[in-house]
């Protein structure tokens, strides 16, 4: 049961020259990934060297294994652990008198439900780590070609389920079995009466599969006790992960304390670690998000709070719940005053270290188990323009990552996040004081990506996030996802106006824009011209759709003005009174500014929506601002590919028929 698959021999074992080892080091697949990628010379030194060089004789071979082997045993006697200096600590050597770090002395042989033991493969995560993948299962991986076969029903989520791949799951059930006792006993008693709310998740989270929940209400939409709830699951499902992690990690240090003269060349059990230490990346929008997470954190973490820099948390990131209370006399929209009443700061980044006493914050990247950042900064730090040198080595063994809130991270930059997940797993640069002995062979193999877990969360879902899930995320567990059946926010809107639904075919997704530009160029823009009154609202969801609108007005020398994200306060005002004042025909207003600012555009006679706007809750606010005129009309364009749009505004089922009926004009009153 415990035992890891036999793995190929290759010129990459580590073999004494008069004494072949039991135990094989790098797979073949891992030989051949050297060869391909010279960089991991740096990591592993001489071994690497051995590995990476096919010309290098048999002799050589030997004799630069033989060093490495003498080097190791060296440091073995000297420092009596082969653990490396980043991923232990004067914290973590304290636990090794007590490894089971507050668990019971005899829980691993008197309770079969911990699986605390390296042997033992009666949990998830011994059995997600412990499997060695093959070069027909990462074949499979990158053709992108799985298929959601099974569906479950999504408890307390109305006409959603669960669609994945690979085995069917049984459906929520008890997995604290899974959790390591200290943890288990503290939230068994901690959450109490609210524990059952978590399990559903957390069993999907506990699957370490990929997962996209693209229909979580978020606790600013009066989906408070939902949100919290999917929160807890996944960050039980974080501690449990980084607990075990580290509880491996500590036993096998004081087995080599007790025993300093111990070979581990041949034993499997000590292959217990990724080339850096921090296992769990947080990826969100703002900092208010940051403190909600790490306040829940710290409260589902057992361990006493000692943490001096808990003080310079607070003060960065704020330490009272101002976003949970709607502001008085607010004229803005609910969702908006509890969205924006924390921190909306974007550049933050930090790391959360745990020991046996304490969560310790901002500790080092590389001495951290956590890394909470937003996609800027971390982008930021990725590119090295905070610092003279580049340094995103501490991203090579991250095994979870979590995105939440990613809908108001897509009205932030998405390209920042589509470049933090492109640099993880990669193969460090420096070596980090990390063993290379105890290093997992999916690591030295460069597959740590088809071994990491992405858990995507969102309100809503859009073409770029499904392209990040079946594009970045190759976990060999598979995938799980939510489909859900709209009923559309039609019945929101307050007035009696027509909305002239109008069809333009875009054969593909690249073609997409220019038809829709096309079809407005043609067929739209000539009848605002011939119009003698104003008051055209022009929304458009996009940036580029922003900048390239407005080039065309331009060009033609139309009587308009602009309302983007970029523009400055005073050009919003000055821009709003003259449409009002009717000395501006029309107005270009951007999802994203609607979204920062949530303006009530007074003076519109004339809403066209020139693309659909991603929150489905925008829709009925920007037709409700026809209130005031006296002949309201309303036009809206998309094509078959603006189905996830389409479907969360008039219902999934009116969406398939404008889809797939013959005519392209619909109207809806």
């Amino acid at each position: 049961m415990g035992k890891r698959k036999p793995v190929s021999t290759t010129a990459a074992r580590v073999a004494a020259p008069k004494k072949q080892p039991k135990r094989t080091r790098p797979t073949k697949q891992g030989a051949e990934s050297c060869e391909e990628n010279p960089e991991r010379l740096e990591l592993v030194g001489g071994l690497a060297a051995a590995v990476a060089l096919p010309d290098t004789s048999p002799a050589e071979i030997v004799g630069i294994e033989s060093r490495a082997v003498e080097t190791v045993q060296h440091e073995k006697r000297s420092n009596g652990s082969f653990q490396g200096i980043e991923q232990s600590d004067e914290d973590d050597i304290e636990d090794e008198y007590n490894p089971s770090s507050g668990d019971a002395t005899g829980d691993t042989i008197n309770n079969g439900h911990d699986c605390s033991d390296e042997t033992k493969t009666s949990c998830s995560f011994q059995r997600h780590v412990s499997h060695i993948i093959t070069e027909e299962e990462v074949n499979a991986l990158m053709k992108h070609n799985c298929k959601f076969k099974w569906e479950m029903p999504a408890a307390d989520i109305p006409q959603s389920k669960w669609v994945g791949t690979g085995e069917k799951m049984q459906g929520a059930y008890d997995h604290l079995h899974d959790v390591k006792g200290k943890l288990r006993d503290y939230w068994q008693h901690t959450l109490s009466n609210h524990l059952s709310s978590r399990m559903g998740f957390f069993s999907l989270c506990n699957s370490y599969r990929d997962i996209m929940h693209c229909n979580k209400k978020p606790f600013y939409l009066k989906g408070n006790g939902v949100d919290s709830s999917t929160m807890d699951a996944y960050l039980m499902h974080a501690l449990n992960h980084v607990h075990r992690t580290r509880d491996v990690v500590i036993r096998n240090d004081a087995k080599l304390r007790n025993d300093a003269d111990r070979d581990i060349s041949d034993d499997n059990s000590y292959l217990d670690q990724g080339f850096t230490r921090p296992k769990v990346l947080f990826l969100l929008p703002l900092r208010s998000f940051a403190r909600r997470i790490v306040k829940r954190l710290t409260q589902l973490s057992p361990t006493s709070q000692k943490d001096n820099a808990m003080g310079q948390f607070k003060k960065q990131f704020g330490e009272s719940d101002d976003e949970m209370d709607k502001p008085e006399h607010s004229t803005k929209p609910a969702d908006f005053d509890l969205l924006f009443a924390g921190d909306i700061d974007d550049h933050f980044l930090f790391g959360i270290k745990f020991t046996k006493k304490s969560v310790k914050l901002y500790s080092n990247f590389y001495s951290s188990d956590i890394i909470v950042a937003s996609p800027l900064a971390l982008k930021r730090k990725i590119d090295g323009e905070d610092v003279k040198e580049k340094d995103y080595d501490f991203l090579s063994s991250i095994e979870i990552v979590v995105v939440d809130h990613a809908d108001v991270i897509s009205m932030q930059n998405w390209a920042h996040l589509e470049a933090v997940f492109e640099h993880l797993n990669h193969l460090p640069s420096k070596e980090h004081g990390t063993n290379v002995m105890r290093i997992r062979p999916w690591y030295l193999d460069q597959h740590a990506r088809y071994y990491r877990q992405t858990i995507l969360l969102s309100s809503y879902l859009t073409p770029e996030m499904n392209a990040l899930f079946n594009g970045l995320c190759l976990n060999y567990e598979g995938k799980v996802k939510m489909v859900t059946e709209y009923a559309g926010v039609l019945p929101k809107i307050q007035l009696e106006v027509r909305q002239v639904y109008e069809r333009f075919n875009a054969s593909s997704i690249a073609e997409a824009d220019c038809a829709r530009f096309d079809y407005f160029c043609n067929k739209v823009y000539p009848k605002i011209q011939d119009l003698d009154e104003g008051g055209v609202l022009l929304f458009v969801s996009s940036y580029f759709e922003y900048i390239q609108i407005s080039n065309f007005l331009k060009s033609k020398e139309a009587s308009f003005c602009r309302i983007g994200e970029a523009t400055s306060q005073q050009n919003i005002s000055r821009s709003r009174l003259l449409f009002f004042e009717g000395k501006k025909k029309i107005l270009l207003y951007s999802e994203r500014s609607h979204f920062y600012h949530r303006y009530k555009i007074r003076g519109t006679h004339h809403l066209l929506i020139y693309s659909l706007p991603g929150r489905k809750e925008f829709y009925p606010e920007l037709v409700n601002m026809l209130g005031e005129s006296k002949n309201p009309k309303c036009n809206v364009l998309f094509s078959r590919l603006d189905l996830l749009k389409l479907e969360r505004i008039v219902g999934t089922s009116a969406a398939r028929r404008l889809i797939s009926s013959d005519k392209s004009m619909f109207v809806f009153c």
